[in-house]
């Protein structure tokens, strides 16, 4: 069987997450700086391997002061942990178009499993020429299986940043 590599165009895709801030609202954010390795028996998409890491000092959550503030020890300390990374371990069909990807995520040196959905395009050319596919991926973490514990009390009742971490992606990969 032939091995598919395909590569992430960085420019038609982005890497990102929502936490709840304040208990009523999302704060947004994405990594700038990513790199994956991905594999595939031929074409077909239940094969499909994922070695992903992104750049910790990439984060932008569109707000200088927060960002400085997720790079400290606080949250992702950069200066001892400055990438999270994320291994594919199996991927299986679950509908038209739709798939899991269970795989092992490794934030501050911790790793733990991780169910991602994937919803994928069909295969197509792009004007260029070059075979494309679409995914859009997302999962969740619990912040503080990280080592991610930082927090403040509202006077009104629960916390300044939610616990749930919700990973949404939307990846254009072209086939190399």
């Amino acid at each position: 069987m032939t091995k598919t590599t395909w590569v992430i165009d960085p420019s038609h895709s982005q890497v990102g997450f929502k936490v709840k801030y304040m208990m009523f609202t999302n704060v947004s954010g994405k990594f700038k700086d990513f790199q994956a390795i991905i594999e595939s028996d031929d074409d077909q998409f239940e094969s499909l391997n994922v070695s992903f890491t992104a750049d910790v000092n990439s984060i932008d959550t569109n707000s200088i002061d927060r960002d400085e503030h997720l790079r400290s020890a606080d949250f992702f300390d950069v200066e001892k942990f400055p990438t999270i990374s994320f291994v594919s371990n199996s991927i299986k069909k679950t509908n038209q178009n739709q798939f899991e990807m269970l795989g092992e995520i490794t934030i501050r040196d911790i790793t733990k499993s991780i169910t991602i959905e994937i919803v994928s395009s069909d295969m197509m050319k792009d004007p260029w020429g070059k075979t494309i596919l679409g995914l859009s991926l997302s999962g969740k973490v619990n912040r503080s299986d990280y080592g991610l514990d930082w927090n403040r009390s509202l006077e009104t009742g629960g916390f300044l940043v939610g616990e749930e971490i919700k990973l949404i992606s939307d990846i254009q990969l072209v086939k190399q």
